[in-house]
């Protein structure tokens, strides 16, 4: 008695929290009746014993996936007034869409069929050394395990797809180009040049394409790296 009330008390929050998602006009109050309806089909799974698939809701979806979306949403300057003006101009095209998919349902659930002893299962005797969390990896990984590879395969391309689809190439953007690092001499990074004492460095500068004169072991040597301009002749620095 006491589930049956609870079923339906869950049963009732959901489908009312499933459409505030849709008809909210607040894009976060929107994200806020997603993680309700999260906690609600959560709690169902819990009566009906499926714990695991309870657990898994609560912590994937709402742990990760709902916060996620609130995050981009509430971070995002969405324009309500323009995302609102369209409405009239795609009214027919989403009036058409929503009744094809309303005739979908309606076949769906015309022929739908129980069992005459669905009610009964509940009330099985469930094996006491096999619990919920192992029956269903073994159902996954064992029966169904070509389907669920294939499921993942079709996640994968629908993600690369994304992704290209979305990829934007800018000409400004600088890329890094790890064999051209790698592949670099010291001599086309650190420019050494003969420094006599007494001369000091009054600034930065870019190294001269030239090569620096051969270096003499009766002169100090002082390697500086950096940018700016100045008088060529008495720096070392880093080219750039």
């Amino acid at each position: 008695m006491i589930a049956s009330i609870a079923f339906y008390v869950f049963a009732a929050i959901l489908l009312v929290s499933a459409a505030m998602v849709v008809t909210a006009r607040n894009p976060v109050h929107s994200v806020l009746f997603l993680i309700l309806s999260f906690f609600n089909a959560a709690a169902l799974f819990l009566l009906a014993g499926a714990e695991f698939l309870a657990m898994i809701l609560v912590i994937v979806y709402v742990g990760a996936v709902a916060v996620l979306f609130l995050f981009v949403v509430m971070m995002l300057d969405v324009n309500f007034a323009e995302l609102r003006g369209g409405f009239q101009r795609y009214l027919p095209v989403g009036a058409t869409v929503g009744a094809v998919l309303f005739v979908e349902l309606a076949l769906v659930l015309g022929g739908w069929q129980i069992a005459p002893d669905a009610g009964q299962l509940r009330f099985a005797p469930q094996p006491p050394d096999v619990h919920n969390t192992a029956a269903l990896g073994r159902l996954i990984y064992t029966d169904y395990v070509l389907l669920f590879q294939i499921a993942g395969l079709v996640l994968m391309v629908a993600m690369i797809g994304a992704i290209v689809l979305t990829l934007r190439e800018r000409k400004t953007s600088r890329h890094q180009s790890i064999a051209a690092q790698v592949g670099r001499d010291v001599r086309d990074t650190l420019e050494l040049v003969n420094m006599p004492l007494g001369v000091g460095v009054s600034e930065f500068y870019r190294p001269l394409v030239e090569q620096p004169p051969p270096l003499h072991s009766d002169q100090p040597v002082i390697a500086h790296a950096g940018g700016g301009h100045g008088d060529g002749g008495h720096h070392a620095a880093e080219k750039r």
